[in-house]
């Protein structure tokens, strides 16, 4: 039986209400916390609803945690949802150039480089800042270009130098592949000036405008992203259950009114 009352007073006018101590005493508390819940939330929620009903006598006390129970595993049945999402959401990521494809359908980009992931956790001053270092990129680029088209003798080191280290470390790895590991319809890579035109013309450039528009579309990878992490078999299963609590939380808040509805008549002359 609940016990253990104190009573305190209340914040304005002076009238003192009564409180228990549901977590030591009462009947079902002590099964509604689990063991790596915040056992203070739940007092603070029993208190609340103690100050807003005042129940007097063991059944009152005893349908205002019955309250305090099903707001309880509503708030469960939040975070069980958010899980489900967030299990949802790592499976996308597993596959996660389908869902860049799926997202950018309208697009006629064939290379899907970008990762949910990034679009997922990317602010919009991230994906500004990505998208001026890929202008950066192109710039330099094209600054390599005009250095190989001109009359200089040592064209090929100076555009070389005017591009940007990843773009040197990606040419140096084309450089070493074998020429057996080259298409019948590719050239081998070759380390002068019409060699590095073709690779930043025909590689380069392409990759760096795909990248482009993938960063511009951010926001279509993020939601279908989203989209594609909702399970909706599962949140029908807990959209039952809260509909279970909803419909208990109501017929425990109408006893307890209807009892103290009877109660206040019994006192009334």
């Amino acid at each position: 039986m609940i016990e253990s009352k104190t009573t305190l007073p209340a914040e304005a006018g002076g009238i003192e209400i009564t409180r228990f101590n549901a977590l030591r005493h009462g009947i079902l508390s002590r099964y509604t916390i689990l063991p790596w819940e915040d056992a203070g939330e739940y007092r603070a929620l029993v208190s609340a609803l103690v100050a807003e009903h005042r129940p007097l006598g063991p059944t009152e006390e005893h349908l205002v945690e019955e309250l305090a129970g099903i707001l309880w595993r509503k708030r469960r049945l939040r975070l069980a949802e958010a899980a489900a999402h967030r299990r949802g959401l790592n499976g996308t990521l597993a596959s996660y150039r389908e869902t860049v494809k799926m997202a950018l359908v309208h697009l006629d980009a064939a290379d899907q480089t970008v990762r949910v992931i990034d679009a997922i956790r990317a602010t919009d001053a991230d994906t500004d800042d990505d998208i001026r270092d890929i202008l950066d990129g192109k710039a330099m680029v094209r600054r390599a270009l005009d250095l190989l088209g001109s009359r200089r003798n040592d064209a090929y080191e100076a555009a070389l130098a005017a591009l940007r280290e990843d773009t040197q470390a990606w040419w140096a790895d084309v450089l070493a592949h074998a020429p057996g590991e080259q298409t019948e319809d590719e050239p081998p890579a070759t380390a002068d000036a019409e060699g590095l035109r073709r690779f930043l013309e025909g590689e380069v450039l392409p990759w760096l405008e795909t990248r482009k528009k993938e960063l511009a579309n951010r926001p279509l990878i993020r939601e279908q992203a989203f989209g594609e992490a909702l399970d909706p078999d599962k949140l029908e299963r807990l959209g039952r259950y809260e509909v279970h609590l909803d419909r208990k939380l109501e017929r425990m808040l109408a006893m307890l009114l209807r009892l103290k509805d009877l109660r206040q008549a019994t006192v009334e002359p």
